[in-house]
């Protein structure tokens, strides 16, 4: 492997597993100190074990401002400063009829889907940009902005809204030195794009049709676009929603 990160700390929420977990390994990967960051700190534990190396892990709920900025501030005096952010923590929610949603259940992804993210974003770009920049990657879907599906209002309201959101903090920011971008997966080989009861098989036969490229992402594909827009190579990049989804919304 490369070494494009050589040097870098790098911190992913909602890391402990998933695309979380494929991006902190590729990190760590080229060279990275990783943090991983989320709510389940038996499955963050797991992960760091799985990552190797100096990685750690802390708990953070990404609905709460205090407990994020605690969350960047325990990684900068852990490791020494913040580089790269991946803001992947996210829930799907239960799928329902928009009119069918439940309050509280809408609000339970708004506010870890989109204000997670914000609250990400705003503690992260103030670090960053007291300490000479940075790069910032966050996690919207195919699902929003790029496509839709039944019964999963909630889920596309708040990755659309994380679109628009990393895009007007890319314009926002850049002048600061902190350069942001979104990759919005399709449907990845996750325990999130399972359907109750279903298995790996039953996954692939049920979306082979719907992805013209014929099958589900694997994490570690996600990872590499995420990677590539935290790296030099996309030095030039700022604002962008990079689809990675075999095609499913082309």
């Amino acid at each position: 492997m490369g070494a494009r990160f050589a040097g870098k700390v790098v911190l992913v929420t909602g890391g402990g597993s998933g695309i979380g977990l494929a991006t902190a390994q590729a990190f760590a990967a080229e060279g990275a100190t990783v943090a991983v960051a989320g709510r389940d700190e038996q499955r963050l534990a797991s992960a760091v074990k799985e990552i190797g190396g100096a990685a750690s892990a802390v708990t953070v709920d990404v609905t709460d401002s205090a407990d994020v900025a605690r969350m960047v501030a325990t990684v900068v005096e852990r490791h020494g400063g913040l580089d790269v952010a991946v803001n992947n923590a996210g829930i799907l929610g239960s799928p329902a009829p928009a009119a069918d949603l439940d309050e509280d259940a809408f609000g339970a992804v708004i506010g870890t889907n989109l204000t997670g993210t914000w609250l990400c974003l705003k503690h992260e770009v103030a670090h960053m940009r007291a300490h000479g920049g940075g790069a910032i990657v966050t996690i919207a879907s195919n699902i929003g902005a790029h496509g839709r599906l039944p019964n999963m209002a909630a889920y596309a309201a708040s990755k659309a809204a994380v679109s628009a959101l990393t895009r007007t903090a890319a314009r926002d920011h850049i002048a600061d030195g902190v350069r942001i971008n979104a990759v919005s997966p399709g449907a990845t080989a996750t325990d999130m794009s399972l359907r109750p009861g279903e298995t790996d098989a039953d996954r692939a036969a049920r979306l082979k049709g719907a992805i013209p490229l014929g099958r589900v992402g694997a994490t570690a594909e996600v990872a590499a676009a995420v990677l590539w827009l935290a790296s030099d190579e996309a030095a030039f990049t700022v604002g962008h929603d990079l689809v990675v989804d075999g095609g499913a919304t082309a």
